[in-house]
């Protein structure tokens, strides 16, 4: 039996089998022997080439991958908020390859992929599914695009990304093991927990630990200790924009919003735009600079004095030490200390050191040797 058909037997098995707290333990190890058969199938894939894939250089200061099923769209929204010039038509599967293009946002070059239509069964392949995934998992925010009129394929494009293993709107679940000698597995929790330590051990043993030490925070669920062992999962941040409301009755605005709910999706979270008409996307723009987190640094220059047509970006929490890395140059090796005003400042040309973090249009100065 190959792997393909190893995974769909433990797909099978684990949809047949009853979730209680008897068969927990049986079930999590299940999951941990599946998750570790995709990972055995990705890597094989990914030594033999995989189909080819969709290479895409990334350039800029950040990447957002736009995931759609066809003709939702997104050529036409990346079209009017970059410098892209995708092919656009009135028919299904009009973006045959990833088509880049450059935001220009508060000085921050942003990078939007247009992704190829995603079609259902694309994690298992379908339509290069598995190259187009690939380029979302490099991502740093994902925009789950959708039509006014299709809010239910959300679930849908939801699950092709779980599949390939790309967690959305998640923190990485805090799974700390290390492997030890002998005396088996120790499980070792901070607080409540409704796994019981055989579930534990069994998704343990399952990716290969005979002896070690787990620290487990939190109270994960089965899934999520899966998740918290396995090396090749990607965490990042979604939006959601709801394209062609131009297009939609007054009377409809109510049902789309109760369609979205049924997703799970807060209407007041949700984007509304028409690419078409080039509605709604500042606000989405606003949006898309706040879940990347980013930050803008004015760079107070010796001589020529504070630039602020061209900001150093960088993401929230980053440090001085973070700006210096990006700056390049020998300023990293000849640093002495730094003078910041603005938001982080206690008071102007506050001196500080590497470890400063920076806010948001601070102006920032380095003070170097020679």
């Amino acid at each position: 039996m190959g792997i393909e058909e190893e995974i769909e037997s433990l797909e099978e098995e684990i949809a047949s089998t009853p979730y209680n707290k008897s068969t927990e333990a049986h079930v999590g190890r299940l999951k941990a022997k599946l998750a570790e058969k995709k990972e055995k199938l990705e890597k094989q894939e990914a030594g033999s080439g995989g189909g080819g894939g969709y290479a895409v250089e990334q350039h800029g200061d950040a990447t957002v991958a736009l995931v759609g099923f066809p003709s939702v769209g997104k050529s036409s929204l990346i079209n009017s908020m970059t410098n892209a010039d995708s092919e656009v038509g009135s028919y299904e599967f009009t973006t045959l390859d990833v088509n880049p293009g450059m935001l220009d946002y508060r000085g921050a070059n942003i990078q939007l992929l247009d992704v190829p239509g995603l079609i259902e069964g694309a994690a298992g392949g379908r339509g290069g599914g598995k190259e187009i995934l690939s380029v979302i998992r490099a991502a740093d925010l994902v925009i789950f695009m959708l039509s006014a009129f299709e809010i239910d394929r959300y679930e849908r494009l939801s699950e092709e990304l779980y599949n390939v293993n790309i967690r959305v709107d998640e923190e990485p679940p805090t799974v700390n093991v290390r492997r030890k000698g002998k005396d088996g597995i120790d499980v070792n929790s901070s607080g409540e927990m409704d796994l019981d330590e055989d579930t534990v051990k069994g998704i343990l043993r399952e990716r290969g630990f005979v002896n070690a030490n787990v620290t487990i925070r939190g109270n994960p669920s089965v899934d999520r200790l899966v998740d918290g062992v396995m090396d090749n999962r990607v965490y990042m941040p979604s939006l959601v924009a709801v394209n062609k409301v131009d297009l939609i009755d007054p009377s409809y605005a109510e049902t789309m919003k109760a369609n979205l709910r049924e997703q799970g999706i807060d209407p007041d979270d949700a984007i509304f735009i028409s690419a078409e008409e080039e509605k709604g996307l500042e606000t989405l723009k606003e949006r898309i600079w706040a879940a990347l987190g980013l930050i803008r640094i004015y760079m107070d220059k010796p001589g020529r004095g504070v630039d602020y047509e061209e900001p150093l970006i960088v993401r929230e929490g980053d440090t001085v030490d973070d700006a210096l890395r990006k700056l390049g140059g020998t300023l990293d090796e000849r640093f002495r200390f730094a003078r910041v005003t603005g938001p982080s400042a206690q008071h102007d040309e506050q001196q500080v050191g590497r470890d400063h973090e920076l806010q948001d249009e601070d102006i920032l100065r380095v003070v170097a040797r020679r």
